[in-house]
């Protein structure tokens, strides 16, 4: 049977438990024509880049299909018609890899990255908030032959 990629955008309302069930569908459809979801991977609720019927973030799911062609067919129109999928793509592929997808090894690499120093003070700042530096000559260090002796000459 050939493999299929399908990715589902679902509305940002929904919880995530609502979009597992979605896919649960999908694999009902898969599971009656004889094939099965080989990869599911929920890629969570994530920024669109415009706005998609009034919702500006959006819940994916990646689910990879082992399915007949009429299977997959029936599975765009059942998605066409749910009113929670914003937007479906699916794209016919040679293999399934078991590895996490890009968007999931890219969001364990930002949390591997850690603590990387204190912020450099920007070139562009405002000043407000921040005490003035060091600079003025009442801070500015002194020597002991600068400073005035304490017994005062007269």
């Amino acid at each position: 049977m050939p493999l299929y990629e399908t990715v589902l955008i679902a509305r940002n309302d929904l919880t995530q438990a609502q979009v597992e069930a979605i896919a649960d569908q999908v694999g009902g459809i898969v599971g009656e024509a004889g094939g099965e979801i080989r990869k599911r991977e929920y890629w969570g609720l994530r920024g669109l880049a415009y706005k998609i019927k009034k919702n500006r973030k959006a819940h994916y799911m990646l689910l990879g299909l082992d399915c007949t062609p009429a299977a997959e067919k029936e599975i765009t129109r059942q998605l066409g018609l749910h009113e929670d999928v914003l937007r479906h793509m699916t794209l016919r592929i040679e293999t399934i890899d078991d590895v996490p997808s890009a968007i999931l090894s890219k969001r364990s690499d930002d949390r591997e990255r850690g603590f990387r120093g204190p912020r450099p003070a920007g070139r562009f700042s405002s000043g407000r908030g921040r005490e003035r530096g060091d600079d003025r000559e009442e801070f500015r260090a002194r020597s002991r032959d600068e400073l005035e002796p304490m017994g005062g000459e007269e």
